[in-house]
């Protein structure tokens, strides 16, 4: 068993804790935190509504401000917030009284985070908000401190402890604001009706961006390297194009809509039935419910599509199903779909 660290000193030496004492009480904390926040669930109510509500119906941004390890965290609900859809940035207690108040709207609303809810340099941000008429939600442990008393709305943070042994160091604490500050933003995104069109706008840069960017259009083949047939065509003809076209060919009507595909795999599997397999009329060997692709389809969910149902090309349509080109997903994953 590894029970060293790089300079080779024994785990726990200058304690006298051994190895499996130290992994017992790491995977303590993860079950401690894991069961507070599960204990969060039945505090998602009401009060959570009118948090929605409020932030929802208010006209500018959300300020987040809280100090030290709330204020870590602050950052982070900020910056969810705003990545979904919801404007808001991160307020300092402190530095908001030494001049930054004035990023401050009257349309704002704020989100406070103490979890004694006594935190000394939030009151100057409380008065100044109660004078302006800015909202406060609190998200705090002590429903009943001075913050609470004070706010629009509480938001219950509360834990029994804190995951290290000392009872001190925000942890289990932090875990589960954080976990509500997630939950409020996705109700918001919900609330707004946020698309992931939306999410790829607000996303344009890294693979993320591209991934939630990329449609089936920008991947697409079109003109005379889309193959197809008709379906009284023999498989004489299918069979070529399967060769040439990277095995799979669309079935099209007389008005060029889609009514079926022939892929290699059915070539293979009608081969080992028939003799005469070349001379076989497509009509009889194609698939009459293709899975089919639009232009404006993110390129990532056409991938699912493929994924999920085992295949490797999709014909693209228009509205009336008439044939504009196809995908296929070895494009799709070098144009960096996934």
């Amino acid at each position: 068993m590894w029970t060293g660290i790089e300079e080779g000193v024994a785990v726990g030496a200058k304690t006298g804790i051994e190895a499996d004492q130290l992994l017992e009480r790491a995977r303590a904390v993860i079950r401690a935190e894991a069961r507070a926040v599960s204990a969060l669930e039945a505090r998602v109510s009401q009060d959570f509504l009118r948090a929605v509500t409020v932030i929802a119906q208010a006209g500018g941004r959300v300020i987040v401000s809280g100090l030290g390890k709330s204020g870590i965290i602050g950052r982070k609900v900020a910056a969810t917030l705003t990545s979904t859809g919801t404007p808001a940035f991160y307020l300092h207690p402190v530095e908001g009284l030494h001049g930054d108040l004035g990023m401050v709207g009257r349309d704002d609303v704020a989100i406070l985070i103490s979890k004694s809810g006594e935190t000394g340099e939030l009151g100057g941000l409380v008065e100044f908000f109660s004078r302006s008429g800015v909202s406060m939600i609190a998200m705090t442990g002590r429903a009943q401190s001075s913050l609470g008393r004070v706010a629009t709305v509480v938001l219950d943070c509360s834990v029994d402890e804190e995951a290290c042994p000392m009872d001190l160091a925000p942890t289990t604490s932090t875990t589960v604001t954080l976990a509500m500050g997630d939950a409020l933003a996705v109700a918001l995104l919900l609330q707004k009706g946020f698309t992931a069109q939306d999410f790829a706008r607000l996303h344009p840069g890294g693979s993320l961006g591209r991934k939630l960017s990329l449609r089936v259009d920008a991947v697409m083949v079109i003109g005379e390297q889309v193959p197809w047939v008709g379906q009284d065509e023999t498989m004489r003809r299918c069979v070529v194009l399967l060769a040439e076209k990277r095995g799979t060919v669309p079935v099209l009507d007389a008005e060029r809509r889609v009514i079926g595909v022939v892929t290699a795999g059915d070539l293979t599997r009608l081969m080992e039935r028939r003799a005469d397999a070349l001379d076989v009329p497509v009509r009889e060997v194609m698939n009459r419910s293709p899975k089919l692709a639009r232009p404006d389809q993110l390129a990532s969910a056409a991938v699912y599509e493929m994924e999920t149902h085992g295949i490797m090309a999709l014909p693209v349509v228009d509205d009336e199903r008439r044939l504009l080109g196809i995908v296929h997903l070895h494009d799709l994953m070098r144009a960096g779909a996934v």
